[in-house]
């Protein structure tokens, strides 16, 4: 029997996909406050691949656990990455970003390769931060920031 989430807790279930994103890259911290602005239905939460919660979700679908130059998608049992993640997040958001989710029917040997080298040089063309920074008030609600182990 499904219960309701309490209201301190995070909903990170099933309804709700998690994005893990580098937590000291200025670009991928762009990119949440871009996806929260475009997301008002609320689907998705966070957390930085070099969380907790983001180290254990990497683990769980034996993604590398040292390596963040990806952005990670996990939605239920299913995880994305790279530029499919991405897709797939443009799918659920509002305005015209749902256009271009039909880029998913490109091979990935096409659309990796692009964001590879967005990913390789994003430091030194948005900078970084060093540590994670606290999200603000306004989205913090959003970010997953507990132990994963009874989900």
């Amino acid at each position: 029997m499904a219960t309701e989430p309490d209201s301190e807790e995070p909903t990170d279930g099933p309804d709700h996909p998690v994005l893990l994103f580098d937590g000291v890259c200025n670009l991928c911290n762009a990119v949440v406050r871009f996806t929260v602005r475009f997301d008002e239905a609320g689907t998705f939460r966070f957390a930085p691949l070099q969380s907790e919660v983001g180290q254990s979700l990497l683990s769980r679908h034996d993604l590398p656990m040292d390596e963040f130059d990806s952005f990670v998608l996990v939605d239920g049992e299913n995880c994305y990455t790279r530029s499919t993640a991405a897709l797939r997040v443009c799918r659920e958001l509002d305005g015209p970003w749902p256009l271009l989710y039909p880029l998913i029917y490109l091979p990935e040997a096409v659309r990796d390769p692009v964001y590879d080298l967005i990913a390789k040089y994003r430091y030194r063309i948005f900078g970084r931060k060093d540590e994670c920074p606290i999200p603000p008030p306004e989205i913090r609600e959003r970010f997953v920031e507990r132990s994963l182990d009874s989900v």
